[in-house]
């Protein structure tokens, strides 16, 4: 309950000074497809946030921050390998620009402030990150991180860690979609599915069905 109480006052608060933010910019339109890759807590509510984005046209759960031979979620859970349960989203910059994908990151898919946990998962392969893959991206990152903290969009720090992407990572088949796959799943229901709601409620523009 002190969690759920947190977040909503932190979410509120954020809100608060969310559309009163100036524009930071956009990956310039135009470009075609691109790739940005979040870490959030567990890849299942993530997945299924961005999948309810317009403009979004893949997302994969998987794994980055750490090597390719301890890939797998069984290693990973062991939070010794480096790695964050992490989704790579697929997206058309002409439809929704990367601005976007960090309000909705931030201010729907996770908590930015909670230190290497989720709600009820902690260890470091539940931290908050974002792998940027190209300085554009991580001076985008970097800004937008400072317009909040300097706008006290949350009660406390940001915690998120903006690091470079050195590989991906695919998980394994049975993680893809989670969140379509088991709605009934109680995890699913008590974790996920709010999410989904804020989404839709919060950014109306962005929600697709």
């Amino acid at each position: 309950m002190l969690l759920r109480t947190k977040w909503t006052l932190a979410f509120l608060l954020g809100v608060s000074v969310l559309f009163s933010a100036g524009p930071i910019g956009a990956l310039a339109k135009g470009e075609g497809a691109t790739t940005a890759v979040f870490a959030g807590g567990c890849f299942w509510g993530v997945d299924a946030v961005f999948r309810h984005v317009k403009g979004v046209s893949k997302v994969v759960s998987g794994y980055a921050g750490g090597g390719a031979d301890t890939a797998n979620y069984e290693t990973v859970s062991t939070g010794t390998t480096g790695h964050a349960e992490s989704v790579e989203v697929t997206y058309d910059p002409s439809q929704v620009s990367y601005d976007d994908l960090l309000k909705v990151f931030f201010f729907v898919a996770h908590d930015p402030t909670e230190l290497n946990r989720q709600g009820p998962d902690s260890g470091t392969q539940y931290r908050s990150a974002i792998f940027y893959s190209n300085d554009k991206q991580k001076k985008m990152v970097d800004e937008y991180i400072a317009q909040l903290e300097q706008k006290k969009a949350f009660s406390d720090l940001i915690v998120t860690k903006v690091v470079p992407l050195t590989g991906f990572y695919p998980a394994e088949a049975y993680h893809q979609n989670y969140l379509a796959l088991h709605p009934d799943q109680p995890y699913i229901v008590i974790n996920d599915l709010p999410k989904l709601e804020r989404l839709q409620k919060t950014f109306p523009a962005l929600y697709r069905q």
